[in-house]
């Protein structure tokens, strides 16, 4: 018989593993990924090694976790945007709330962004996860119009949700335009053009690239963020 979720055995479990997760995360932040070490973590909440396992399996099984919770943390920053708001200005603000997540939780966003970990493999629900994320940017950019020098890029992704009925179910959910109305490969084509800007910069800043070059990286990325509205012609 499965166990009641509201049973105290299933909420001590729960709580147990959100301190797993708690420490994980303490080390994730003082010493990266290569820091996060299962025995490490036993010992330090008080536990045996085999009892953690109990828990989470593996290393990778408790990282897979923590990359969909930091992703979860992240799509918290950007929906918390008003998108209503004019478009130019809710992409400023669009963007910000994603560089000033990254910046408060630089451990997070290297987790998710940083250099792949070797031997380990993403959960399959990554996808979902980073799709929330860039979800408030489909909307933004649903009012868009964007120039010429847009349309090859327009119409490669516009055969994409041709042929990929999640995608085109992804863009929907956020634009309210089915795949075949060009505003939805208007949305989606500049989404993909926000991220690796966005990325770009904020990837940059977090591992202390900028550092001594005499600018504000937020600075930076507004000038940026401008560009692309300038693009889309996004009011």
């Amino acid at each position: 018989m499965a166990e009641r979720v509201n049973s105290p055995r299933a909420r001590y479990r729960e709580q147990t593993r959100a301190e797993i997760k708690e420490a994980a995360l303490r080390q994730l932040a003082t010493g990266g990924i290569e820091g996060v070490a299962l025995l490490r973590i036993a010992k330090e909440i008080g536990m045996s090694g085999p009892a953690l396992y109990r828990y989470f399996a593996s290393r990778d099984d408790l990282l897979a976790e923590l990359v969909l919770d930091a992703y979860d943390s992240a799509a918290t920053a950007v929906h918390a945007v008003d998108t209503a708001a004019d478009g130019r200005s809710a992409l400023r603000t669009l963007t910000g709330a994603y560089r000033a997540w990254a910046v408060a939780e630089p451990h997070l966003y290297l987790l998710i962004q940083g250099t792949p970990v070797a031997g380990f493999t993403a959960p399959a629900e990554t996808v979902l996860k980073a799709r929330s994320v860039l979800g408030p940017f489909l909307s933004v950019f649903a009012h868009g119009r964007p120039l010429v020098s847009v349309d090859p890029l327009l119409a490669q992704l516009r055969g994409w949700l041709r042929e990929k009925p999640e995608v085109a179910a992804w863009v929907e959910q956020w634009t309210e335009r089915p795949a075949d109305d060009p505003a939805a490969g208007v949305a989606l084509t500049g989404a993909v053009m926000t991220w690796p800007q966005l990325h770009g910069t904020v990837s940059l800043e977090i591992t202390g690239q900028f550092t001594g070059m005499g600018h504000d990286p937020a600075t930076l990325l507004d000038i940026q963020t401008a560009l692309l509205a300038d693009t889309f012609q996004l009011r």
